[in-house]
């Protein structure tokens, strides 16, 4: 890890396979997600389109080779790696550094 402030989350195995967890890191709404392949992300989870803290709840897949969440509310979906959403190049949500110690999901500072 780097000089970051980080902050545990929780277990890696709270965070079902292909389903997300909300955390508060910092003041901060995050959503914490696992994809398919165990692979673990983290970005804002705070719906941009509705504001509501919600992402955390969407449905995580893939869109081509990008994993996303598609949100619950208006379906829009967001990578996971960048925060960009792929449905309006103008949207984006912050995206967080995540490490993996001892079993243990570490959320760091926003990217």
């Amino acid at each position: 890890m780097t000089s970051l402030t980080w902050t545990a989350v929780c277990p890696l195995d709270a965070i079902p396979l292909e389903g997300g967890v909300a955390a508060l890191v910092d003041g901060s709404a995050v959503a914490v997600f696992r994809t398919h392949d165990g692979a673990v992300f983290a970005i804002g989870n705070v719906d941009p389109f509705s504001g509501a803290s919600v992402l955390s709840r969407g449905i995580v897949g893939n869109r081509g080779d990008a994993p996303v969440v598609s949100s619950p509310m208006y379906k829009q979906a967001f990578d996971l790696r960048t925060g960009q959403c792929l449905d309006d190049d103008s949207v984006r949500v912050p995206t967080y550094e995540v490490s993996v110690v001892d079993g243990v999901v570490h959320v760091g500072g926003a990217g």
